[in-house]
């Protein structure tokens, strides 16, 4: 049961209350009523640091509209790098965040770190860092993320036509399989698409909106458009 903060502290002194030194078998009760306390302090702040870690992935969960089913994963992953001892050094908050984004690739829920990191408490670099280690240390399985994932999310914030999003998802097929996507951000790359299948679909979107759209830059969007469109012989 929590003391509400109202701990009594046990005094390392081996005296009595008016100064007198203790008998060997006080001593020795004293000693063990110690070490129950550290004990009982040590496993409260570990579930103060628990409940606080699950209140923050639901709260983040909740901000991106991902289902239970991701939140579920997310706790399951906390809880792994508690066990190994993973926490130790980082900030809870960077580690919740981390476990999060995997389990939004783990259930094949496209989330940018960009947008992870919006609804995070952590710099998205922290977030980054963090993930490669948690993943790395309890081997989490991971695909590499399609960025045909993105195309309808995306499509649908910019008001694109089915017409779009099909040319887009062509694009990200064709180039992809000539080796274009790897090593590139699948952010971007969806984004590079949307913006080549608009101009081809002639909907105009700037680069601009795409990029908002996408979390990315224009300079981003601008780099693999170059790329797929001569990929694609469409210069």
């Amino acid at each position: 049961m929590h003391d509400k903060g109202l701990t009594t502290q046990i005094d390392w002194k081996d005296q009595d209350a008016y100064g007198r030194s203790l008998s060997s078998e006080k001593r020795s009760q004293m000693n063990r009523l110690r070490k129950w306390q550290e004990r009982i302090r040590t496993k409260d702040a570990g579930e103060r640091n628990l409940q606080f870690a699950l209140s923050e992935i639901d709260r983040m969960a909740s901000a991106l509209g991902v289902p239970r089913s991701v939140r579920e994963i997310a706790s399951v992953i906390y809880r792994r790098a508690l066990d190994e001892d993973l926490i130790r050094g980082r900030s809870i908050e960077g580690v919740a965040t981390s476990c999060l984004y995997a389990a939004c690739r783990q259930d094949g829920i496209p989330r940018s770190l960009e947008e992870i990191a919006d609804v995070s408490r952590v710099e998205r670099k922290e977030i980054g860092r963090t993930y490669r280690y948690v993943a790395q240390e309890l081997s989490l399985e991971m695909e590499p993320v399609d960025p045909k994932e993105y195309v309808p999310r995306f499509c649908s914030e910019l008001d694109s036509s089915e017409e779009v999003l099909a040319k887009a998802n062509e694009i990200i097929d064709v180039t992809a399989d000539q080796g274009l996507l790897s090593g590139k951000s699948p952010t971007g790359y969806a984004a590079a698409a949307i913006y080549a299948a608009s101009l081809l679909c002639n909907e105009k979107k700037t680069q601009r909106d795409v990029a908002d759209v996408a979390q990315v830059t224009e300079v981003t969007i601008r780099n693999r458009y170059q790329e797929q469109i001569e990929a694609m012989n469409l210069r």
